[in-house]
């Protein structure tokens, strides 16, 4: 067995030696490969007696045992001497200074959610919200719309794909946010003050419409609620939000299935140099839609029309964004460019309060 004890002390060196993974990887073959000298031996197992076989069986065996044993001591030295390495040269010193980077901003959209909340919260307007996928009820049959009207067919609206076979009502991404009016009077009746601002889809694309934008939509519900109370809010929520003195609006008979009477509301306004100016000048400019809501809608919302009446309304909230601020093109909202959104965007502490500003 001395030839076993210097087969094992010129192994272990040559492991020992190997100063890197090739080198080691050469140095296990020799050993241990196929062709190395402890398989040689291994074969010579079959040529020995057997009593000489129970001696250099296990003999050679813990040999193999010790060699591997040495080479994966080797390998994870190896590796961490190049992790150390790695770490010597890739130091980073953390004491320096950082980098001057701007910080991000608040959208626009979102600034103006903001403001609109701000001033109807300050009314005793709570915040409802509901899905984007709505059920062609919610959207369409609870707010008195309907088969026929051109908003049920697919160019206006955009329905969500049923299965073949599949005879549930369909399901529509919310054409507005009047289906959170339903919902609200069905979770706390009457009487109820809200506002539902939120995402809303359209199958519509240019400057001025996108197939998905902002709109925020208020609902009063009381016994003694009228035309008057609706101009009064609408009044206080332009003089609010335009950060003006004074404001007058204009009222014209329009149709909405969900309000009777209706009313389109123009602002009185100015375009001098092309900047807008609100409350002066001989221009007018279409806002919102409102009215008194529809019995039928009442009902829907499981109010009884005949003990309660309300007002509701709707605003785009993109297109008070692109009043407000001056913003000439809708589709700008949505390309996330970082140009516009650093020239547009809001710092992040300029939160928006009647007291301290709206952050225009």
């Amino acid at each position: 067995m001395d030839d076993l004890e210097a087969l094992k002390a010129r192994h272990l060196v040559a492991v020992a030696d190997a100063a890197d993974e090739d080198a080691l990887e050469a140095a296990r073959l020799a050993a241990l490969g196929k062709k190395g000298e402890v398989a040689l031996k291994m074969r010579e197992l079959g040529k020995m007696t057997p009593e000489e076989r129970q001696t250099a069986g296990p003999a050679l065996n813990a040999l193999k045992d010790e060699l591997n044993a040495a080479i994966a001591a080797r390998r994870a030295a190896l590796a961490d001497a190049a992790l150390e390495a790695r770490l010597r040269d890739e130091w980073l010193d953390v004491t320096l200074p950082a980098r001057d980077r701007r910080a991000g901003t608040i959208h626009p959209v979102s600034q103006v959610t903001e403001e609109v909340t701000a001033i109807f919260a300050d009314m005793g307007f709570a915040v409802a919200e509901g899905p984007q996928v709505e059920s062609d009820w919610f959207n369409f049959d609870a707010l008195n719309i309907p088969p026929e009207h051109p908003a049920r067919q697919e160019h206006d609206t955009f329905f969500m794909h049923r299965a073949d076979g599949d005879n549930r009502p369909p399901h529509v991404l919310r054409t507005h946010t009047s289906p959170v009016q339903i919902r609200a009077m069905q979770a706390h009746g009457a009487p109820l003050r809200v506002i539902a601002p939120g995402r809303v889809y359209r199958c519509d694309y240019d400057q001025t419409h996108t197939p998905m934008f902002h709109q925020v939509e208020g609902l009063a519900i009381d016994r003694d609620i009228s035309m008057a109370h609706l101009k009064w809010v609408l009044e206080e929520f332009c003089r609010a939000f335009f950060e003006v003195d004074e404001v007058e609006l204009r009222f014209r008979a329009s149709h909405f299935p969900f309000t009777e009477p209706s009313a389109e509301v123009d602002l009185r306004c100015s375009w001098a140099d092309g900047q807008l100016k609100v409350g002066e000048g001989d221009d007018w400019m279409e806002i919102l839609g409102s009215g008194m809501v529809h019995p039928k809608v009442l009902a829907a919302g499981g109010i009884d029309p005949d003990q309660w009446q309300g007002f509701a309304f709707g605003l785009g909230i993109d297109r008070l964004a692109m009043l407000k601020y001056g913003i000439p093109d809708l589709r700008a909202f949505f390309d996330s460019d970082l140009r516009w959104l650093r020239h547009y965007g809001f710092s992040a502490l300029d939160v928006p309060t009647l007291r301290g500003g709206l952050g225009g």
